[in-house]
């Protein structure tokens, strides 16, 4: 790395700018590994073009959206919304990642690669939506008027380390939710568009995770701290959608994205490849902060057990009512 002198070593040593200099060389390798295996891939070869038909409005031939002409399960309608809102506040991403990474070296090329591998996900989604006239398409466009209208600051726009520990769960997270959708969508169309996405999601988070285990070897004080306020604190970047908690509930129902999944398959795995509870050598803030973030971790397993029983419980319902 860039920078290793011993004055640096403590939590008062290190700046944003500091930061962004000594993981340079780290991001450059990362995003020379990330060239060599993401693969291009075309948005309008997942698109279902021979179901679309024209929109009443400005085509006489138009035809009104009915809820009968959708595929999709009404889970999958709901999760595919959220999922796609989220993805149309890529402007406001971009711009605040920009802000903190830069657009100059090996920082601002993932930047902008980034962007423009996201960009598919949203462009995608959007035409298989309005091609196979999965939802609403009024709904959605003002859904996303109104979304993008609020406009979008994540809680970790303070710092460059919160925000690459965010990220590096937040990208694992989004894997999930496009991937537990495709699965409940009802439709192999939308599954395999999905995967693709989930793909692409997955090289993300294993371009972040390994930018995160280097600032925790360079400053293990800090990232640690960083860690534990993302994990305590933890939002989908998706949180002010109109609806959104009510949709969360549904999709937590579901089974696309809940407390036992964020537990298990988002949280877990990220901090046991880090091995972040095992990290040696922390001064007084770093160890206060491995400490509290385990304890976070117990808890929220022990919710996430409860959250199982409920969902146990409603499952025997509804069964016994199909079986009445």
């Amino acid at each position: 790395m860039t920078l290793t002198s011993p004055s640096l070593d403590s939590s008062a040593g290190w700046t944003d700018a500091r930061l962004l200099y000594a993981l340079e060389e780290v991001v450059e390798q990362e995003l020379n590994r990330h060239l060599k295996v993401a693969k291009d891939w075309m948005p309008h070869e997942y698109v279902p073009w021979s179901d679309a038909r024209n929109f009443p409005g400005f085509f006489e031939d138009g035809e009104a959206w009915d809820p009968s002409q959708s595929k999709v399960t009404d889970i999958g309608k709901t999760a595919l919304v959220v999922n796609l809102l989220t993805e149309d506040n890529l402007p406001s991403y971009h711009h605040e990642i920009a802000s903190l990474f830069g657009r100059d070296g090996a920082w601002g090329t993932w930047v902008h690669r980034w962007t423009a591998e996201e960009g598919r996900h949203g462009i995608v989604m959007r035409d298989y939506l309005l091609a196979s006239r999965a939802v609403d398409p009024d709904k959605l466009e003002q859904f996303r008027m109104a979304h993008m209208s609020e406009g979008f600051e994540s809680d970790n726009r303070h710092s460059m380390l919160h925000s690459v520990a965010y990220v590096a769960f937040q990208e694992l997270a989004t894997r999930i939710s496009h991937r537990n959708t495709g699965h409940q969508s009802g439709d192999p169309v939308c599954d395999r568009m999905l995967a693709r996405i989930a793909h692409d999601e997955n090289l993300h988070m294993l371009f972040y995770r390994n930018l995160l285990r280097a600032a925790l070897e360079l400053a293990p004080d800090l990232a640690m701290q960083a860690v534990r306020d993302v994990v305590v604190n933890f939002r989908m970047p998706g949180h002010g959608i109109p609806g959104f908690e009510r949709a969360a509930a549904q999709m937590a129902i579901g089974e696309i994205y809940n407390m036992r999944i964020h537990h298990d398959d988002v949280l877990e795995p990220v901090l046991r490849n880090l091995k972040v509870l095992e990290i040696s050598g922390l001064g007084p803030e770093g160890l206060r902060a491995q400490d509290e973030l385990g304890l976070f971790m117990n808890g929220l397993d022990a919710e996430a057990a409860k959250f199982d029983v409920k969902l146990a419980a409603r499952k025997a319902r509804m069964a016994a009512r199909a079986a009445g």
